[in-house]
């Protein structure tokens, strides 16, 4: 299993530092805050601080669409997780229930980490995520639920992660 601390060279994303990393451009990254207050005007995600919050909605908040509802209309995830195996046919309605555990105590928590949409594949299931870092959090919560091996892969030039986690036992 390649887990957070065996995975090579994982770039860091929009870091630019002397260590030599790349800076990763993402475009669903805004170049300037948006003003405060302001409010998503698809999911009520409020701009709050310096970062988006569930809260309730101020007076005269500005509305936009945050980076989350954004990537879900434009339908581009930042995360891929693809699941696979014969452990995976056998053990769907468990697997399923960790990843929606998983993925409302994070969304609580974080409104621009959520599942954008599951989707069955000829070898299993793909879930895009709205942020990279729930892909990988899933795929890591499957593997050391599960075992299994689990791979990660960035997109170069891009904020785009690939998680893979089969089972074949």
């Amino acid at each position: 299993m390649t887990g957070p601390h065996k995975s090579p060279n994982l770039p860091h994303h929009g870091r630019h530092d002397r260590g030599g990393f790349q800076q990763i451009h993402d475009p669903y990254v805004a170049r300037q805050k948006p003003a405060e207050p302001s409010v998503c005007s698809d999911c009520g995600a409020v701009w709050h601080d310096g970062r988006w919050q569930w809260l309730a909605r101020p007076a005269n908040a500005a509305e936009l669409r945050c980076p989350a509802c954004q990537r879900v209309h434009d339908r581009v995830p930042a995360g891929y997780l693809t699941l696979s195996g014969a452990f995976l046919a056998a053990h769907r309605d468990e697997i399923l229930h960790l990843i929606d555990n998983h993925a409302q105590r994070q969304a609580a928590e974080h409104p621009l980490k959520r599942i954008m949409a599951r989707e069955e594949t000829a070898d299993g299931l793909l879930i895009t995520t709205t942020d990279a870092h729930l892909a990988r959090g899933l795929g890591e919560a499957i593997a050391h639920a599960y075992k299994g091996h689990l791979d990660y892969h960035y997109v170069e030039d891009d904020a785009t992660l690939r998680v893979q986690w089969r089972r074949d036992d």
